[in-house]
């Protein structure tokens, strides 16, 4: 079977071609980092954005599409850095569209990155795929952007809108950082703790892009996320136990706010969502609990 995963070198992208490359698929990278860098293996090829829009022809053949591309959020949102949030991801769609749709035999399924953040915020309301979209701040204007772009796709290709939520990994992503201040033994709640943090450990999300490639039932809108969802309180207080470390110093939401700006919603604001389609349709979860995610992270930084 033959993969093609944009953003292929990021967090999640990185964990999925090596899952995938173990199970003995062939995968294609394409990647807007310079190729130099990258050394081609057996059933590993790298593109270039650029190279995909000359020759989109090299495509041919392809089984399976995952985009994962994206500038990252993980920068202070200015209005700069928000329209290259924004257009790195209309841009990575439109020109995959563009490519796929020249081929002579189309993908049978795409998954795009998506984000549950289109359901917008609520410290009361449980959102699964079946929830509207709700476009009240950035975040959920970019992803209702990000999502009405995926209908330039093939409408031949089974196309999966991979709603992700946070995606816990040892060592990259935002975990790593918000775990540090437990470390130093000053790990409380943000703002008011109330806020509902959605989250994946890093094999699940792996492991459900797979399942959702090979069950052809699932279309559509795909959450991305535990079953179990738990206020910014509950998460701080399962971080502190799984690492031996206090839960006591609370973080005034303000003070997130003035050194964080508009990036401080990803923290300060939440949503509790459900992931309902994935197991309506038979999905297991290997985590699906937080501190046995959290467990399995911190003990493989002790067997490193």
């Amino acid at each position: 079977m033959n993969i093609i995963v944009c953003g292929g070198t990021g967090l999640v992208g990185s964990a999925l071609v090596k899952s995938l490359l173990g199970d003995g698929y062939t995968v294609r990278i394409i990647t807007r980092k310079s190729l130099v860098a990258h050394e081609a293996r057996p059933r590993l090829q790298y593109l270039s954005w650029n190279e995909l829009k000359q020759r989109p022809e090299l495509l041919e053949g392809t089984d399976a599409v995952v985009n994962l591309a994206g500038e990252t959020l993980n920068q202070r949102w200015t209005d700069k850095s928000k329209q290259k949030i924004l257009q790195s991801r209309l841009l990575s769609v439109a020109h995959l569209a563009q490519a796929l749709n020249a081929l002579q035999r189309k993908p049978k399924v795409i998954i795009q990155a998506s984000a549950v953040a289109a359901y917008g915020t609520s410290l009361t309301d449980t959102f699964d795929e079946n929830s509207p979209s709700r476009p009240e701040d950035f975040l959920s204007q970019v992803v209702e952007q990000w999502e009405e772009a995926v209908n330039a796709y093939p409408s031949d290709s089974r196309i999966i809108k991979l709603r992700i939520s946070l995606v816990l990994d040892r060592k990259q992503g935002a975990f790593p950082l918000m775990k540090l201040p437990y470390r130093f033994g000053f790990g409380g709640r943000i703002g008011s703790g109330r806020q509902w943090m959605s989250w994946i450990h890093i094999e699940d999300i792996v492991r459900l892009i797979t399942y959702c490639i090979h069950t052809s039932e699932i279309a559509g809108a795909v959450n991305a996320s535990s079953p179990h969802p738990l206020t910014n309180d509950q998460f701080g207080k399962i971080v502190a136990q799984v690492y031996h470390r206090p839960h006591w110093f609370p973080v005034p939401g303000i003070l997130v706010q003035k050194l964080l700006g508009e990036m401080s919603a990803l923290v300060l604001d939440g949503q509790k969502a459900i992931p309902r389609k994935a197991l309506d349709h038979g999905f297991k979860y290997k985590y699906p609990a937080l501190k046995e995610a959290l467990e399995e992270l911190h003990s493989s930084q002790k067997q490193r």
